[in-house]
C-alpha cells in the first residue's frame, strides 16, 4: 500500500510535466528547449543528494564498468520518453497528452516477458520469465476506459491530425519509459540505490540533451526567462520529486510483477492533475458529465489493483509460512 500511496504522490508531481509544456508552448516556446533543460536543470540538484548520501563513489564505478548498458537504457528510458512527450505537446493540449500517457499502464503489463523474477524451488532460487497478468491487464484497461471517457467530450473539438501528431509519440514514450526503468533496475538495483539510478541515468543522457540544446539554439535561438523559469519547477517537480518517488515505489516491489503492475497504474493519476491544471492554471473548462464518469473508472481501476497487491502480499506470506 506504501508503494501505491507513494505512485499516487508522483503522478501529482508529474502532472506538472504536461500542464508546464503546454503553458510554455502556448508562450511560444521551444520543444527542444523544454525537453533539455529539464534534465540539465536536474544534474546539479541529484549530484548534490547523492554526494552528500556519500554514493557518488559506487556510482562512477557502476557507470566506467558498463558505460553502453548505461546510455542505451537511459536512451530509451529517459531520452525516447521525454524528448516525444514535449515534442507532443506542440500539437495537443495538456489533457490529450496525459491521456495518451496512460498507456504506460498497459506498456508496462505487456512488457513483462522481457523480464525475469526470482523463484524458490526444491533446488533453490531459479530466475523465470515473467508472465503477462491477465488480471492485471484487465484492470488496467477498466482505467484506459475511464481515460476514454474523460477525453470523449474533447476529442470530437480537435481534428484528426491534431490527436495523431499529438498522440503516436506518446505511445512511443508510454512504451520506453517502462522499459528503459525496468532494464536499469534489473541490471543496476542490487549496486545502485534510486537517487544513485536516477544521477546516472541523467548523467549517460546528458550528450543527447545538449544535442537538442544546441538544435534549439541554431534553430529557435536562446529560452525565454519564462521558459527557463518553468523548465525549472518541471526538473524539480517531475524530474527530482516525482522521478525519485516513483522510482522508490517500483523499487519497493521489484520482482512481483503484479504489484508493480499495480504501482505503474497509479500514474492515472496524472489525468485527473493534468486536468485540473488545465481548468485552474490555463484556464481551460471545467470537466464535463464524461469526464466525471472517466474519473470514477480510473479511480476504480486504481483500488482494484491495490486490493489485488495486498491479496497477492497476503497470499505469498500463506505460502510462505505453509
Amino acid at each position: 500500500m506504501k508503494a501505491i500511496l507513494l505512485g499516487i504522490l508522483a503522478s501529482f508531481f508529474f502532472a506538472f510535466t504536461f500542464v508546464l509544456n503546454r503553458s510554455m508552448d502556448l508562450s511560444g516556446g521551444s520543444w527542444l528547449w523544454s525537453s533539455s533543460l529539464r534534465f540539465i536543470f536536474m544534474l546539479p540538484f541529484l549530484f548534490v543528494i547523492v554526494l552528500i548520501r556519500g554514493h557518488l563513489k559506487p556510482l562512477f564505478k557502476a557507470l566506467i564498468a558498463q558505460p553502453w548498458v548505461w546510455v542505451k537504457w537511459s536512451f530509451v528510458g529517459f531520452v525516447l520518453f521525454y524528448g516525444p512527450l514535449t515534442f507532443a505537446s506542440a500539437y495537443g493540449p495538456s489533457w490529450l497528452i496525459a491521456g495518451t500517457w496512460q498507456l504506460t499502464i498497459i506498456a508496462g503489463v505487456l512488457l513483462s516477458p522481457l523480464f525475469y523474477e526470482t523463484k524458490l524451488t526444491t533446488e533453490g532460487p531459479v530466475k523465470v520469465r515473467q508472465r503477462i497478468s491477465l488480471m492485471s491487464l484487465c484492470t488496467s484497461l477498466i482505467i484506459i476506459i475511464g481515460v476514454i471517457f474523460m477525453q470523449a467530450a474533447h476529442i470530437e473539438k480537435v481534428s484528426i491530425k491534431l490527436i495523431l501528431i499529438g498522440s503516436l509519440p506518446v505511445v512511443l514514450a508510454a512504451f520506453c519509459y517502462p522499459l528503459g526503468n525496468r532494464k536499469m533496475m534489473a541490471e543496476f538495483s542490487e549496486r545502485v540505490d534510486t537517487f544513485q539510478r536516477v544521477l546516472g541515468m541523467t548523467i549517460a543522457s546528458m550528450p543527447f540533451w545538449i544535442i537538442l540544446a544546441v538544435i534549439g539554439w541554431i534553430k529557435d535561438g536562446p529560452p525565454s526567462t519564462g521558459q527557463l523559469t518553468q523548465s525549472f519547477i518541471v526538473a524539480v517537480t517531475s524530474g527530482i520529486i516525482a522521478t525519485v518517488l516513483f522510482f522508490f515505489a517500483t523499487d519497493m516491489v521489484n520482482n512481483q510483477p503484479q504489484k508493480l503492475a499495480a504501482v505503474e497504474a497509479t500514474q492515472s493519476g496524472e489525468v485527473i492533475f493534468s486536468l485540473l491544471g488545465e481548468v485552474f492554471i490555463l484556464n481551460g473548462n471545467m470537466p464535463s458529465f464524461w469526464s466525471f464518469i472517466g474519473l470514477f473508472f480510473i479511480i476504480t481501476g486504481m483500488i482494484i489493483h491495490s486490493f489485488m497487491s495486498n491479496k497477492e502480499k497476503h497470499v505469498h506470506k500463506a505460502h510462505k509460512a505453509s
